[in-house]
């Protein structure tokens, strides 16, 4: 492997084609319908790319005090990584077929933790290069644990603190129609959000081809929800996935630094001591 590479928070497919052996590429196809990503990749994948599992490689178990994905432990997020071939010294791009939006969690824990990282732009349909199907097993690489940025991370105390204030800003990843509780999803154990959040639904950070928006877009974006005012910003969505999306299109805005709420709404929701919110209050 060569130097780490600086990658933005999304590289384009003919990108990568050009720097194919500078960095570890990553399949995280997964589906909240029940859907089996490692299927998928072994249906058919960019050669040499290694599956990630989001519920045994990038979060650990789920509990009632933790939400659905928590974070995981730094070793054993190191081990994960190790097996998956992405040592201390890669470079990784990450794939889904859902715009970004699982994709991103991988690229936001990497990140936030120094490793170069970035999503494939427009996923893995914007790869129009040679597939392979079956598994692909990496060479094992030396991954060093490393902490969680202590300020990059928030957890529902922090969160309870701050509801309601705008130089706290706190926006909310899932769909309009989740955020309002007028159409929750199954997993949702309570309809609404986060008293004062925002809403951001991670396919507003996308352009009408499914390509990342331009940072100048996605800056007016997140000014119109008072990100040019707050002295902190934190995302969340329903268990701490699609909110990295939020967090890189922020980043990508100009907005760096932002937080996530790994609990989101599967810990929030989840405890009937919470207040919440329903309807938009903004609107």
């Amino acid at each position: 492997m060569s130097e780490p590479l600086f990658l933005p928070v999304a590289v384009s497919a003919d990108w990568l084609r050009e720097h194919r052996d500078q960095v570890v590429l990553v399949d995280s196809r997964w589906y909240l319908d029940g859907r089996s990503g490692r299927d998928a990749h072994r249906a058919g994948h960019p050669p040499g790319a290694v599956f990630t599992d989001l519920d045994a490689d990038l979060a650990a178990p789920a509990g009632p005090g933790d939400g659905r994905h928590p974070l995981p432990d730094p070793a054993d997020f190191a081990d994960a990584l190790g097996r998956l071939g992405i040592g201390d010294d890669a470079s990784v791009v990450v794939y889904d077929d859902a715009g970004g939006s699982v994709a991103a969690r991988l690229v936001w824990m990497l990140r936030v933790l120094g490793t170069p990282a970035a999503f494939l732009d427009g996923g893995v349909q914007a790869w129009n290069g040679e597939t392979e199907g079956g598994d692909v097993t990496p060479e094992p690489a030396h991954r060093t644990p490393v902490p969680w940025p202590e300020d990059r991370v928030v957890h529902t105390d922090s969160v309870r603190a701050r509801t309601g204030d705008p130089a706290h800003l706190l926006v909310d990843a899932r769909t309009r129609g989740r955020y309002t509780g007028e159409r929750p999803a199954p997993v949702d154990a309570r309809p609404g959000h986060v008293p004062g959040a925002r809403s951001a639904e991670w396919v507003g950070n996308l352009d009408g081809d499914g390509f990342l928006a331009a940072p100048e877009i996605l800056r007016e974006r997140f000014a119109a929800l008072g990100a040019d005012s707050a002295d902190t910003i934190t995302a969340y969505c329903g268990s701490g996935v699609t909110a990295c999306h939020d967090l890189l299109a922020l980043e990508h805005a100009g907005y760096p630094g932002a937080r996530l709420y790994p609990g989101s709404w599967s810990r929030w929701g989840g405890d009937d001591t919470l207040p919440v919110e329903t309807g938009d209050p903004h609107a």
